[in-house]
This record gives C-alpha cells, structure tokens and sequence, in this order.
C-alpha cells in the first residue's frame, strides 16, 4: 500500500533546544499545513540575503487504524531541504543530508497505538552538505510528497538510495534490443520466486521467471521500437512481479526506452546513429510564493513551455528534479542532462556528501531513458582548478558514475575563466562551459570566437555551452546596451548567441540559462531584488519575452509569428526600428493595414525600419500566421521603461565625473589599465570581500578575485559591479560608500 501523506501536518518555526526536547514540547508554536511545503516562499524571494536558514519542525499524528497491511511501514521523502532528523514518538530513526532527492525510513519498531512523527528540517549554513555557496535560494521545507507504505517483509528493497529496487539496462544490437533487468530484493527466504515482463502497452512482448536469489534476467525485444527524442518518445514497460507461490508479495512497473546515443568531438550529439544536436535550456524549479513546493500542474506548465519553445534538451541544474519532472522527459522525448548541487565552493569536509548525493541521482534515475550525462560539479573552480582535493573528489565522483551506471557518459559546466588546459577538465568524458560574453563581460562576438579556438586546440574534446544568457525585466528601448536589462538587448545578445551557437555542429549541447527567471535572494539587480532575471519566461510563467520566440524560430515547427516589443509602446523616433521572429521564410509587415514589404531572412529573424507617427497598428503576416502590435509616437521618453534601482539609489546627479578623470561609471578594465588605477581596484577588492553578510556561512567565505575573474568583469562599470555585491553573498554598499568610492576614483587620471 501507497499513501500520500501530505494533509494534517503541523509547522513551527520556532528553534531553540535538542531537537529530542523539541519532540512533543507544548511550548512551540504550530501552524497547520499541508505539503508540499516551504518556509522561504516570501523571504527567499524579496532579496537582502537575509532569508531564514536554520531548522524548523513538521509534526503529524499516526494512528494504527491508518496502517491497513501487515508488514512493515516506511515512511518516504521525496524532497526536505536540506538535512533532515526523523523522529518517532521522540526517537531519532533516520538523518539524512542532502535537498533534493528521496529518502525512506522504516518505522515499524518504533510504532504505537498512536505516534507523533516529527520531521526537523535544516536549510542553515554548514561546511559539508552542498549547496553551500550558489545563485539560488536554497528553500527550506518539506517541499516535495512524503507518502506511508505498507510492505511486506519479502520485498523491492527500499533501503537501496531511495530508488525503486529495479533497475532495467536496454541496449542495442542492431535493431534488436537486449534488455537486462536487475532488482535488490529484501525479507526473502528463497522459496519466493520473481518474473520480468516486458509491454508494449497492452501487449505483452517479452517475459523470463527467475529465483528470487538470483534476482536478475536479459529479455530480448526484435525490432525494438526506439526511444528517438522529440520525434518519437516511445516507451516500453518492465513489470516486476515478486511471488510466492499464488501469492503476490511485491511489484514494480519501470517505463524505459530503448536507444542508443554517443557524443563526438567534431559531430556533436548522435541519437540512435543520426546527428540530433542538441539545443534547449536549464531549468530551475521554483516559482513565486511557493519557492520549490510545486504542484504536479506546475511541473506539466514548464514542460508545455519547454516544447513550446522548439527545444529538445534540458539541463536540470543544478540539482536533482522532482521524479515526476523526468517522468514528463521521457515522455516528450527531452535529452537531459542530470546532475548534483556541486558548486561554486569546493569543500574539504563535502566529500561525503557529493558522493551520497551522486549514489542516490543514478539509482534514482537509471531507468529514465531521457538522461544522457550525469553532470559532476557547476562552476567549481571559482578559487580556481588546481585544488589537488578538489581533483580526487571529482575523479572519484567519475569513476562512481561508471561503476554505477557504464551506458552514460560525464561532464561538468566550467566556469569561464578555467583555462581549457587545467587538468581537471581531463576528468569527464565530456565538458561544457558557462560562458556570459556580452553580459558579465567581454562582447558577443566572443562566444563564437572561444569555440572556435577550443575545438582547433583540442580537436578530439567534445565541448558544449551549458549556460549562457543576460536578464531582462520590463525596460525598454532603440538603443539596447550591455548591462541595461532591457527586453531589446536580452533579443539582441539571443539572436547573437543563436547565430554562434547553433550554426557550430561540434558543439554537443547548448543550454539558454534559464528557461524561467528564478529567486535569487542575494541578488540586487535590474530594479527588483531577489531575482535573477536571465529568463526566456517570467518567474509566474505569465509572460514569454521577446528572446523566447528568437528560440522558437529556430527551433519550432508549428508555424508562427512575433512581433517583438509590444510592451515598448511610447518611442521618440520618428523611424523605429521593429523586429519581427518567424520560422516562416517570408514576413509582410503592415503599419495601419499599408505595406512596409515582403522580407526573406534564412536567420529567422526579419528587421523593418517604420515611421513612427501618431498611434500605429502592425501586423505581422507569414503565410497563415498573424500578429499584432501597437506604436505611439512621444515627445519625451517614457521615464516607465527605465530601470529603477532599489535600495539605496545612486542617481546620475550625484555621480561626479570630471573630465579626464574615472568615476564609477568607467568600466574595471579602462581603471585597470591605469597603475594607479589597478592599485585602487585591488585595495577595494581586498575590502569587499570582507564584506561577508552578517550571519551568513557559505556566501562569499573563501572567495577569491582571481585573474581570469577579474579579465571576465574588465566591462563592468563599477557601479554594476558594486551592485552586483549580494550575488556573492557580500554586504550591499551604502550610498554614501558608493559615492565615497566615487571621489577617490575621481583622483585618478585617466591615460592620455
């Protein structure tokens, strides 16, 4: 018996005490609830970094009546964050570190005729349980299903990582399938007996019975029926059935799909024989108000937008997703890339935990067929790559994926100043990096340029693009800029990237970072605090931005059409500039029904130049597809569609800037230049850094400025920069700090 057990529970937040005189006190304070559930769904979303990390306490009553088989009783988390004690009628039976993946307990010796189930969840700072340091927030709660099982003694093991107890291994020989099924079984006593069958939906096409104590069998498909990505998702079903005699004791149905897939260095990723490059998005869980407690119609929104998009692969960063989520990959034929919150940071006391962590992805997701890579670690060399620790955790780590799981391959997203030759990036099968060239740095042009040069150098290296992208909130105008969080230029540095990227066949997989915005409480950015904006789709799903439809041309084949810039109503210019994203091959733009022409564009990207007078109504025409947009012509700028910072506000007024000398308004890499200048930056690094949030372990505690870090940043202004503060878990600066700085850069000559 299965139950999901989410209704009735209780929730304090009240701490203080061992947690065993915490068990049952009257004193607390408790709220009901029902989960999933989060204490962070306001704090962990409104920035300052000061959302609350430490333990709080769910409590639910069991009663015997509710236990309706004999047997034995589990209790099952499918997701608390992000360590977890577990007590029964105030005994402590299970701990368990790690957010983001399942984990049961079994309860039966502890029960009574009625028992307090008491849960002490933990999101607070620590220096082995990762994430510890990252650009997320990191949600606390018993945020995914928690479900009671009744099972018999002799049984699927689940004390085996939390996974189902059977794993299935198709693989291909020719177009015939060997399907290898293995299961960890517990309680038997070797009369029990144990039956593989395989289904093709209702027919039955492959079966084989075995003992109990040899519990493992090879069944063979003809002409299997492939797993083929987006364009043929198909599925089969292993049942299988632990007996005794007449007597069912235990059974398990595991979807898989049968396929094949390799990753060349100069092809790129090959699905079942044929070149399926793949080209998607990463995807973070949360959503507002409710932080990562989603609801199974919130799983199935994100995915409905995904395909809508045209994409064919998902990274699922950077930690393990809810079961259901990779459900719904396999079924629309996502390539996925899975891996665990190995980032940022390493820590020497965090081995441990990466390798549970690890342990608990693969047994929990072998048989998703949606899977291709198991990702080792994101960003990791932030205090760069030559670690010796840091290199003998990640080989470890690849050397559990292939003894676990030989049919996948490894990689890593690398941090963009790792230097290609660290030898660290020899660990993986596979690399990618993440790289934010026209954002956190440098230009556009430069994406294309790095590819191009790492795959002359290291020509038998299969490389990819794992993250790359820029934020965009509702600003707005003709003159897009780096850094100005505009929609104009997020479909700018898209429409860029998308010409690089996608016209290089080498390059394996590219992931846009991200598919939705998501909470970021350290961050302090583009005019609302808490976010990281870099999204194609707003945080409440409601809105696509323009950049999401440059995608969708290219990799979309229901047929549309999008004119960009419907909420960049009010513009001065007397000819504005309209762009318009089709993956139809010809475009007619109309301005109050007269036609501006007809325009071919093999980028799927068609660029009008219209009048702009009075109030003005486009259409947009492509064959059978029509959209539609307004314009009015204004005297002055609509001051709605410029950025508003928070917090303490610097405005342009008070930013002296005399002629011939740096202000904080001049990039790092021109004050860089300077001697003086470099002396100036390097001291005021030196400070920021000790800038560590109050009470906050695992912000910026061990950061480092290094060389490639600080090239990266040579395009920030220092005022971007300074801004930027609460991403790496610094103290924001004052006003008056901010203009301080201000004055002293005011000193320094600027080069002749």
């Amino acid at each position: 018996m299965r139950k999901v057990w989410n209704d009735g529970w209780q929730f304090s937040k009240t701490a203080g005490g061992s947690e065993a005189e915490q068990a049952g006190n009257a004193q607390l304070s408790w709220e009901a609830v029902e989960l999933p559930h989060t204490w962070n769904g306001t704090d962990g979303q409104d920035g300052g970094n000061d959302y609350y990390r430490g333990v709080c306490r769910y409590r639910k009553i069991l009663r015997k009546e509710e236990i309706t088989e004999d047997g034995e009783v589990y209790l099952e988390f499918e997701g608390v964050n992000s360590s977890a004690d577990l007590y029964v009628n105030g005994k402590l039976l299970a701990h368990h570190d790690g957010g983001y993946s399942t984990w049961r307990c079994n309860i039966t010796d502890s029960l009574q005729e009625e028992n307090e189930i008491l849960v002490a969840a933990d999101n607070g700072p620590n220096d082995h349980v990762y994430p510890q340091m990252a650009d997320f927030t990191f949600y606390g709660g018993i945020y995914r299903n928690v479900s009671l099982l009744c099972v018999n003694r002799a049984r699927f093991d689940l004390d085996h990582f939390g996974g189902p107890g059977v794993a299935v291994t198709p693989v291909m020989k020719g177009e015939d399938a060997e399907v290898s099924a293995e299961a960890w079984l517990t309680g038997t006593t070797g009369s029990e007996r144990l039956r593989f069958t395989v289904w093709d939906g209702q027919e039955k096409i492959a079966e084989t019975e075995t003992e109990a104590g040899s519990p493992a069998a090879t069944l063979h498909i003809e002409k299997a029926h492939l797993w083929n990505g987006r364009k043929d998702p198909h599925l089969y079903t292993l049942q299988a059935l632990l007996t005794d005699g007449e007597r069912q004791l235990d059974e398990r149905k595991i979807r898989f799909g049968c396929r094949s897939f390799e990753i060349d260095p100069e092809r790129g990723f090959i699905l079942n024989g044929e070149s399926y490059p793949l080209r998607g998005v990463s995807r973070h869980q949360d959503r507002p108000g409710k932080g990562n407690a989603l609801s199974r119609a919130d799983h199935q929104e994100d995915m409905e937008l995904i395909c809508e998009m045209g994409a064919n692969t998902i990274r699922l960063a950077h930690y393990q997703h809810d079961q259901y989520f990779y459900d719904l990959c396999d079924e629309k034929g996502m390539v996925i890339w899975a891996e665990i919150p190995y980032i940022s940071r390493h820590m020497e006391k965090g081995r441990e935990n990466t390798v549970s962590q690890m342990k608990e992805l693969i047994v929990q997701n072998y048989n998703h067929p949606s899977i291709v890579v198991w990702g080792l670690s994101n960003e990791i060399t932030m205090n760069g790559a030559g670690d010796p620790d840091l290199l003998e955790n990640h080989r470890i780590l690849n050397d559990l994926c292939h003894e676990m799981d030989p049919t996948r391959l490894t990689t890593v997203a690398v941090v963009s100043m790792c230097e290609p030759d660290e030898e660290y990036l020899t660990v993986p099968d596979v690399i990618s990096y993440n790289h934010y060239y026209g954002w956190y740095g440098g230009d556009t042009s430069m994406n294309g340029a790095f590819f191009d040069s790492f795959h002359a150098k290291y020509p038998d290296r299969a490389v990819g693009m794992s993250e790359y992208g820029c934020e965009a909130l509702n600003w707005h105008t003709s003159n897009p800029e780096q850094g100005d969080y505009t929609e104009e230029y997020q479909a700018y540095y898209h429409e860029e990237l998308i010409r690089q990227l996608y016209t290089r066949p080498f390059i394996w997989a590219t992931h846009v970072w991200n598919m939705f915005d998501f909470a970021a409480d350290a961050r302090a950015e583009g005019g609302e605090d808490g976010m990281n904006h870099k999204g194609l789709v707003t945080f409440d799903r409601k809105y696509k931005k323009d950049a999401f439809y440059a995608y969708k041309a290219w990799l979309s084949d229901d047929p549309f059409v999008h004119i960009c810039g419907k909420r960049y109503v009010d513009r001065v210019e007397e000819l504005t500039k309209v762009t318009v994203y089709s993956n139809q091959p010809e475009v007619e733009l109309l301005v109050n029904g007269e036609s501006l022409g007809r325009k071919t564009a093999l980028d799927h990207f068609f660029y009008f130049e219209v009048p702009n007078a009075g109030e003005s109504v486009l259409t947009a025409v492509a064959g059978e597809c029509r959209d539609e947009s307004r314009i009015r012509k204004v005297e002055t700028f609509n001051e709605e569609y410029r950025m508003k910072e928070t917090g303490d506000v610097i405005n342009w007024f008070d930013i002296t800037a005399p002629e011939g000398y740096f202000s904080i308004n001049d990039k790092l890499g021109d004050i860089m230049a300077s001697f003086k200048g470099k002396l100036f930056f390097m001291e005021l690094a030196g400070k920021l850094m000790k800038k560590k949030k109050s009470g906050k372990e695992g912000g910026a505690d061990g950061f480092q400025m290094s060389e490639g870090m600080a090239k990266m940043m040579g395009s920030f202004t220092v005022k971007r920069m300074l801004n930027m503060l609460g991403t790496a878990g610094l103290e924001p600066l004052t006003a008056e700090e901010i203009l301080e700085i201000n004055r002293k850069l005011n000193k320094i000559r600027k080069k002749e």
